[in-house]
C-alpha cells in the first residue's frame, strides 16, 4: 500500500499535484514542505506546511514518501536539488501517472516523475527520474526522456528520440524520428527539431535553429 505523502513545494504545481495524488492515486497527501525562509503560511489546502530543514522530525522517511512538486525553475535545477536531497535523507520518491494517460505496459517511468492526463507513452519508452510531462504529449516508441526533464503540453516526440538531461521542451514542439536532444537544452514553443542539438543551447523556429549567443541557463522558466 502507498504510504502517506509529503509534497515539497507550495506553489501552483504543488497544489495541482495535491489534487491529482489525492483524487487519482492511492496516496494520501498529509503535508507540504518548503525551506524555512519561504515558509509564509502555516497551512495550505487544509494541510500543514512545515520547514523542509526539519522534515524528518515531523514526517520520518521510514513512514512517509515525498514528491518534489517544483516545475522547471532554473532549468530544472531547483527540483533536482530537492529530489537528490530528499533521496539522500532516505525518503522514497513517489511518482504519479494519470489514470487518463496511455502508458504502454513495458514503458518505464522513474521515481519523482509526474505524467498528466492525455499523454501517450508508447512501447519500450523510458522516462527517467524527476521528469514532468504536462498534459497531451506523445512519446513515440523506443524514445528516452532522460532525468530531470520538463515537457510542456502537446509536444510530439517521435520514435527513437532522446531528450537530454535537464532539458525543457516547450508547448507544441515536434521532434522528427531519431533526433537526439543534448543536455541542458531549451526547446521553444512550436519548434520543429529535425536534427541533433548541441548542449546548453536554446532552439526556436521551424526548422529549429540555435539562438546565437544565448545560453539555456539564461532562460527564465
Amino acid at each position: 500500500m502507498p504510504r502517506p505523502l509529503v509534497l515539497v513545494g507550495a506553489g501552483e504545481f504543488a497544489q495541482i499535484a495535491c489534487e491529482y495524488f489525492e483524487h487519482d492515486s492511492g496516496h494520501d497527501v498529509v503535508a507540504f514542505s518548503v525551506e524555512r525562509e519561504y515558509l509564509a503560511q502555516a497551512s495550505l489546502a487544509g494541510r500543514p506546511v512545515v520547514a523542509y530543514e526539519t522534515l524528518e522530525e515531523h514526517y520520518p522517511p521510514a513512514e512517509f514518501d515525498v514528491f518534489v512538486a517544483i516545475p522547471a525553475s532554473q532549468l530544472n535545477r531547483l527540483r533536482t536539488r530537492f529530489y537528490r536531497d530528499a533521496k539522500s535523507r532516505g525518503y522514497r520518491l513517489a511518482s504519479y501517472v494519470s489514470s487518463r494517460a496511455f502508458v504502454w505496459r513495458n514503458a518505464e517511468v522513474g521515481e519523482n516523475s509526474f505524467i498528466f492526463e492525455g499523454n501517450v507513452v508508447q512501447p519500450f519508452v523510458r522516462i527517467g527520474n524527476n521528469c514532468v510531462l504536462w498534459s497531451g504529449n506523445h512519446v513515440g516508441h523506443r524514445s528516452v526522456v532522460h532525468d530531470n526533464v520538463f515537457v510542456a503540453s502537446h509536444a510530439v516526440i517521435s520514435g527513437y528520440c532522446e531528450i537530454g538531461e535537464n532539458s525543457f521542451v516547450g508547448v507544441n514542439s515536434t521532434f522528427n524520428d531519431r533526433v537526439k536532444v543534448a543536455p541542458d537544452n531549451v526547446i521553444g514553443s512550436g519548434a520543429l527539431v529535425t536534427r541533433d542539438t548541441e548542449p546548453g543551447r536554446v532552439y526556436v523556429g521551424s526548422p529549429a535553429h540555435a539562438v546565437p549567443g544565448r545560453s539555456s541557463l539564461d532562460v527564465r522558466l
